[in-house]
């Protein structure tokens, strides 16, 4: 905590440093969350069943600064150490909640078109095309749980960002949106000691994961649709190389809001001695109406290699309550239910892996 507020100490003081430099604003939030999990995991015909219920906390702080004439600059700082950036309450309270650098970026707007270049913020939690392109396949996630295309696991477990550059400008009726994204820096050397081969040298300057995505947002009367693409232009640092493509409908529906996600991802490419031959998609219809938010994901993929197949569902209902709210700040209470229901079926049966989370944040912005 001393850490936290010496950080929030010296940014105010910076941006009282200089009257020729930029004035930095420096927004946030804190959270506290209670959470109970009940596990269920079928597996060759064994059951088992797991309950925890604990404390967690959050605290981000949101610098910026407005620079003249279009330019900004932006960022956000959180704990990356803990999925979400959501700790634990440890062993006598001696766990550590340490602010990092999570976003960072600065660009240009104008009437017309603009540019953003940095640690880049994705919205993934509205938008699932990257929860599907990752994770088509479920696997193990940056903290070591494992991860599906469902429950929003690039927003949680990778922190909602990628290093890229993002130019938009103007098209006809709507908006196309580029981002050119730096996923990895995989091109390596190997140790002293290991002869090197063909396939373990550097390959050069271009050996590192780059994808490529843009979307194109216009209205068709009322609704907004986004067609969007995205694309691997070398191979990622497990020597994938997958592609999606989908679009998103915004539809108003009075005083609320649906919207309609649909996208397809598949990788099948062999490289450095790593073949892969697997494809899915996911579907999402989510609506939000004054205090209410809920949707509904739906995943299936197959894994033509191993013989295997996944079908994940997802469930996520909230209620806000707004305590407080005034111009310097809210205070809300948050009851929320999530629901994972997923299935794996492979050449020796069927295994469940299914997780129900309730969920009470209190949370503050400032």
């Amino acid at each position: 905590m001393k850490r936290i507020l010496s950080l929030a100490t010296m940014l105010v003081a910076l941006s009282y440093a200089s009257p020729a430099s930029a004035e930095l604003k420096l927004g946030g939030e804190a959270a506290v969350r209670l959470r109970d999990d009940f596990g269920h995991k079928t597996e060759y015909g064994v059951k088992i069943s797991t309950e925890d219920q604990y404390f967690q906390y959050r605290v981000r702080l949101k610098p910026s600064a407005d620079l003249g004439d279009g330019y900004y600059f932006k960022a956000l700082l959180q704990n990356e150490e803990v999925a979400g950036s959501w700790q634990t309450i440890g062993s006598n309270n001696t766990e550590k909640f340490n602010l990092e650098v999570s976003q960072f970026y600065f660009g240009h707007n104008s009437e017309n078109s603009h540019w953003a270049l940095g640690r880049l913020p994705l919205g993934s939690f509205d938008n699932p095309i990257l929860d599907l392109t990752l994770y088509a396949i479920p696997g193990n996630g940056p903290q070591g749980s494992k991860l599906y295309a469902v429950d929003t696991p690039i927003a949680t477990n990778h922190f909602d960002r990628l290093f890229g550059f993002n130019y938009g400008v103007k098209v006809g009726d709507g908006e196309l949106n580029a981002v050119l994204v730096n996923f990895d820096n995989s091109s390596t050397i190997p140790s002293t000691g290991i002869p090197p081969t063909p396939d373990t040298v550097n390959k050069g300057l271009f050996n590192d994961g780059y994808g490529f995505t843009a979307i194109y947002k216009t209205s068709i009367g009322d609704v907004t649709i986004a067609p969007q693409v995205y694309v691997t232009l070398t191979h990622l640092a497990d020597n994938r190389s997958p592609y999606s493509f989908g679009a998103q409908a915004f539809i108003p529906a009075g005083k609320s809001k649906v919207s309609l996600s649909g996208f397809y991802s598949a990788d099948r490419n062999t490289y450095r001695g790593s073949s892969y031959d697997y494809s899915g998609y996911i579907f999402r219809v989510k609506g939000e109406s004054g205090p209410v938010l809920a949707w509904v994901d739906y995943n299936k993929s197959t894994d033509d290699k191993n013989s295997k197949d996944y079908n994940n569902t997802f469930v996520w209902a909230q209620y806000k309550v707004n305590v407080h709210e005034s111009a310097t700040g809210t205070f809300s209470l948050t009851p929320t239910i999530r629901y994972r229901a997923s299935r794996e079926n492979n050449s020796t049966g069927a295994i469940d892996n299914d997780l129900f989370r309730t969920e009470l944040y209190a949370t503050v912005t400032f």
